[in-house]
């Protein structure tokens, strides 16, 4: 289908960009109004189901943050195995670190997290296997462990989770002590070894994260700081418009009959008027 102007004809792949470029806008959620169209947007993405075919565009929404949209998308559902359908692979687990490194500790909202987590617990859970999807990097490791809260202790669920995943990720060390090691042995070699020393320092009382860890990575942020919240949202069924009566039932019945019952009319009784009779009224005829 063509659309046209006096001046242009628009193509269909250039609706297909103005719409895009619409979505976009939407997905930044710099006003409200853009939230609460990204938060329906969301909701309609949950109840389609999240396949290998559309997965980026839940990773999309990932990326954006806000925590109403978040809340949208994921639902009642567990977050933790919100992905758990789809198989890992190198693209998911790409977009799972961004994230992880775009954003400062308490920056990212607790759902996100969750979702990321319960990827990377998947894909590391066979360390070896996890590896040769996505070959981590000491950066990759700083980057998960600096959403360690050390002010809750490993009692915390996220908590226990990130160490869940460095216990997997130190198990690539196998050749502690072997000489000459190059090439990707070296690489789990050392990953190992920094994965054993992040749990050390988290669970040691008298040692702290920024020992092992770049201090820099561990600027902590509040996620609701510069968030923008959509208009006050009012439940359907709490709207004025709303009857759950009348939704259900015929609206015509809710009414008793006794509303219907028919008007008695009484007769209008008029005053007797005199009526002149016009023949009385006649002049005799002079005639």
């Amino acid at each position: 289908m063509l659309l046209t102007d006096r001046r242009k004809i628009y193509s269909q792949e250039e609706i297909g960009m103005i719409e895009n470029e619409l979505l976009q806008q939407i997905m930044r959620c710099g006003t409200p109004d853009a939230v609460e169209a990204c938060i329906t947007y969301a909701r309609f993405l949950s109840l389609t189901g999240i396949t290998n075919e559309n997965y980026p565009l839940f990773i999309r929404l990932l990326e954006v943050g806000n925590h109403w949209v978040i809340d949208g998308l994921i639902g009642e559902r567990d977050p933790f195995l919100f992905m758990s359908s789809i198989q890992p692979n190198y693209n998911i687990l790409e977009s799972c670190f961004k994230i992880l490194t775009e954003k400062h500790p308490g920056e990212l909202y607790p759902k996100s997290l969750s979702v990321i987590l319960g990827v990377l617990q998947a894909t590391y859970n066979v360390p070896e296997d996890g590896y040769h999807i996505y070959a981590l990097s000491i950066y990759d490791l700083n980057t998960l462990s600096k959403h360690l809260n050390e002010d809750i202790g490993q009692e915390d669920s996220l908590n226990r989770v990130i160490l869940d995943i460095l216990h997997k990720i130190a198990q690539l060390k196998g050749q502690l002590g072997s000489v000459g090691l190059t090439g990707e042995a070296r690489d789990k070699e050392e990953l190992a070894i920094h994965a054993n020393e992040v749990m050390s320092h988290f669970y040691d009382d008298t040692k702290r994260l920024f020992q092992v860890i770049p201090q820099v990575l561990l600027i902590k942020k509040d996620y609701r700081t510069n968030e923008i919240q959509p208009r006050a949202e009012v439940r359907f069924e709490d709207s004025i418009i709303y009857d759950l009566e009348s939704m259900t039932e015929d609206p015509y019945a809710a009414v008793s009959d006794e509303e219907f019952e028919e008007e008695v009319y009484e007769d209008e009784v008029y005053e007797d008027e005199e009526i002149s009779d016009p023949e009385k009224n006649l002049e005799p005829d002079p005639a």
